[in-house]
């Protein structure tokens, strides 16, 4: 395979400290996404830990881990440093970058994003889209939605850009989905660049990709899975998770 999943995760969340060891059905949250990646068969799967605690939470469940500098800025800049330690001699040629903080998302989106990066050349970074939960998705700055030129398959399509702003008139509307697909050239250079401008204004990380001219493609996936960012989040996923033990 040419491909490896990387989950970046540190304890030190803002909104919701800790939150890669809160339990979800018993389960540690980091520990969920690790076994949705390893469903998705798309290439080995490792835990890219800010915090020894989080390594060892890996290591308990049998998953890889390896420890990074806390004090990294992005979970961009955590996968590449996890990478260069997994594997200085370059066999992966894409890397995909799954937040730890998606215990649901589905294997199939992972995958995703692993056949974009496979099926197209031109294609520097991958990532997928789902459609809008209500019409109040289009004004809530907390939803970010990708303006995608779609292909003809209508499940796939070029991303134009990001935003949290307003999108108005006829058509469907993505929210976009932090799930990403990196060449790792394209992942180098990202992570070696400055934030942009529209990256500052937006809060959106991606946009320095694009500011820097390279293509994301989008693969649009049936639902946004659940992200723990909150303590109602948190609630959500447990609910969830109550569900479908049942």
């Amino acid at each position: 395979m040419t491909a490896i999943i990387l989950i970046p995760a540190r304890l030190a969340a803002t909104r919701l400290p800790n939150k890669p060891l809160a339990q979800i059905g018993g389960v540690p949250m980091i520990v969920r996404a690790l076994r949705q990646a390893e469903l998705a068969n798309a290439g080995p799967v490792a835990v890219a830990a800010g915090d020894p605690e989080i390594a060892a939470a890996v290591r308990a469940a049998g998953g890889e881990a390896v420890l990074t500098d806390p004090a990294l800025p992005s979970g961009s800049d955590r996968i590449m440093a996890a990478l260069d330690l997994l594997d200085p001699d370059g066999r992966y040629e894409h890397v995909i970058n799954l937040q730890g903080d998606m215990p649901f998302v589905e294997p199939a989106a992972v995958r995703a994003c692993a056949d974009l990066l496979a099926g197209d050349a031109a294609c520097d970074i991958s990532t997928v889209a789902a459609p809008e939960h209500s019409v109040a998705d289009r004004s809530n700055p907390d939803v970010v939605k990708a303006v995608l030129a779609m292909n003809l398959d209508g499940r796939t399509g070029r991303a134009l850009y990001f935003t949290r702003s307003t999108l108005y008139g006829d058509g469907p509307v993505w929210r976009h989905v932090g799930l990403y697909g990196y060449r790792r050239g394209a992942l180098a250079q990202f992570t070696a660049a400055s934030p942009s401008p529209l990256e500052q204004r937006e809060k959106l990380e991606q946009l320095r990709a694009l500011e820097m001219g390279m293509t994301i493609h989008a693969a649009v996936i049936d639902d946004a899975p659940i992200s723990v960012d909150t303590p109602a989040d948190l609630a959500a996923a447990r609910a969830e998770a109550e569900r479908c033990a049942k």
